[in-house]
């Protein structure tokens, strides 16, 4: 007979509730908000993309929020051990969500890359503004290539359409050296790879003393990043042109609303935002006093973190209603996402106002705070799920330390590979098959089905309710037990996908559907292997590897 309450004096606690509040922000608020979401909401509609975007905000991403940070803080484990303790045939669930955070840990070369742009940001001409060096080729085209005073904005296209920017040719050329693709690794480029290792010698410090030292951390890497994003959101609004280019990001287009893949990818901004489904919420939530009141934490988290999108829109299309503006050309030939936009289209807006270099900076410190967060605690996550798996081993003085500096030295070594000439096209396959939609949508099905239905929805309501003395609503038991897994089998589409024009080899699209399996497939198998190795019938291990409500008012269980 056990508790299902972890030892939480062996493996620590937030300081204070404000500690929990700043790291999941910081976690939650990441490259999602400023890329992604303003350019899926000019994509999608406009301001009609706000609609699937909010209902499936109530419907999966508020509602999934509190349970996986409710699973936490009830069994103070991290997202393996956690599921062990509720239902032990789920947790297959946890093993995945592990898979997921090892491929979380390359989006570590953004930061290299923003740190990079950082560094050159202090020069007096920004190298990314000419054509005047030595990685430039022909076809470049700076900054004054064409007449911004213009009125024929179909010339400045065609001229644009014939010519290289000279910031396209500083990322492609003079950053990443591309090759012609991933067959052709090429050389490490040496300057990414010290701007690597920085990056990883912060996570180390950042998380090496666990709980201890990530939550003193984020008090500014979670804080300063708002400074940044009020500077340039103060900025846009009085550059020449912004206006029109908001005008392309809120316009409704109401028509898109009858495209099923809006929908779809209104619901995949969601888990990707929210960090739904990765196991990052019940790790952090296990750090939590018994009674926190996570239900109310939830909304609050949920609402910073849609509201940040939001206002992280008017940021990007204030500026590149600006450059299209001072190009002579509409804001649509503009707009970029991902690394096309931070790292092509706005370094050349910035260049084109007065003190670039200080935009410039604003910018790229606001990046790389962003993608910290996000890193560090993927790592500590990882890593807490191991000390919670062998606590025995790895709960002694000086063992936690020892295994976040391998971790951190053995993927920094693996993660050169994504500095090289290649590499890019590395990155880009891991970011794409690593953590699909796919992905999202059946871990969220598994842990509805594990919570919602194994365990019970009114058990996880009386759980909550314990920790929190507030009982929540009926919706989010409706939401559990037949929504989101209904939207999860509805939304289980795929499409292909170029990066820059690029056409992967089929070995390459082998391994990026091996990714995708590699944590899928831990469910099943998990299951599966309980199944088979635990004596009795199918029906008597099932009720075997329940766990039974020994007592209802404190909520403790045991194994039968």
């Amino acid at each position: 007979m056990h508790s299902i309450h972890g030892s939480a004096g062996d493996r620590g606690q937030w300081a204070n509730k404000t500690e929990y509040i700043l790291v999941v922000a910081g976690n939650v608020v990441g490259l999602g908000n400023v890329w992604r979401f303003p350019y899926l909401c000019y994509k999608n509609g406009g301001g009609a993309f706000l609609v699937p975007y909010g209902l499936f905000a109530m419907v999966c991403g508020i509602p999934l929020f509190l349970l996986e940070s409710s699973v936490g803080q009830y069994t103070q484990e991290g997202f393996v051990t956690s599921w062990r303790k509720l239902c032990p045939l789920a947790q297959g669930i946890g093993y995945g969500q592990a898979v997921v955070k090892l491929y979380d840990f390359s989006f570590i070369i953004i930061e290299a890359w923003a740190l990079f742009y950082l560094v050159f940001s202090f020069s007096a001409q920004a190298p990314w503004a000419t054509c005047e060096n030595s990685w430039n080729t022909a076809n470049c085209m700076g900054l004054h290539g064409n007449d911004s005073s213009s009125s024929n904005w179909t010339a400045n296209l065609t001229m644009l359409k014939k010519h290289t920017s000279a910031a396209t040719e500083f990322w492609e050329r003079r950053v990443l050296g591309m090759s012609a693709g991933i067959e052709d690794l090429g050389s490490v480029r040496w300057e990414l790879a010290l701007c690597l290792l920085a990056c990883w010698v912060f996570c180390y410090f950042s998380i090496w003393k666990g709980v201890k030292s990530s939550g003193k951390v984020v008090y500014f890497t979670a804080t300063f990043p708002y400074v940044m994003l009020l500077i340039l959101l103060i900025r846009g609004f009085t550059l020449p042109g912004a206006w029109e280019g908001i005008y392309y990001y809120l316009y409704p287009d109401l028509n898109r609303l009858a495209n099923l893949e809006v929908w779809i990818e209104a619901g995949s901004q969601i888990f990707f935002s929210y960090s739904l489904t990765a196991g990052t919420l019940i790790v952090l939530g296990s750090y939590n006093e018994y009674s926190n009141n996570c239900y109310k934490d939830c909304f609050w988290l949920s609402l910073l973190n849609s509201g940040t999108s939001f206002v992280a829109g008017f940021v990007v299309f204030s500026v590149l209603g600006f450059m299209a503006q001072k190009q002579g050309v509409t804001v649509d030939t503009v707009v970029e996402s991902g690394p096309g936009l931070a790292f092509i289209a706005y370094p050349q807006a910035t260049a084109m106002m007065p003190l670039p270099q200080f935009w410039t900076f604003c910018f790229f410190l606001m990046l790389i705070l962003l993608t910290v967060d996000s890193h560090f605690v993927a790592v500590e996550c990882f890593i807490t799920s191991i000390g919670d798996l062998f606590p025995k081993l790895f709960r002694k003085a000086g063992r936690h330390e020892m295994l976040v500096l391998f971790i951190c030295c053995s993927f920094y070594l693996l993660h050169l590979l994504m500095v090289t000439e290649g590499g890019v096209y590395v990155f880009h396959l891991i970011d794409y098959y690593g953590m699909t939609r796919a992905c999202h949508y059946f871990m969220a099905l598994s842990e509805c089905l594990a919570l919602a239905w194994t365990f019970g929805a009114d058990r996880l309501m009386d759980v909550i309710e314990d920790m929190t003395g507030q009982r929540p609503s009926g919706f989010f038991k409706l939401c559990w037990k037949y929504i989101i897994p209904l939207l999860s089998l509805v939304s289980q589409k795929g499409s292909g996908r170029r990066i820059y024009q690029y056409v992967y080899p089929d070995w390459a699209y082998a391994l990026g559907w091996t990714m995708t399996l590699s944590s899928v497939v831990m469910v099943p198998l998990w299951a599966a292997g309980q199944m088979c190795f635990t004596a009795g019938t199918i029906r008597q291990v099932r009720v075997q590897r329940r766990p039974f409500c020994l007592n209802k008012k404190s909520l403790m269980f045991i194994y039968v």
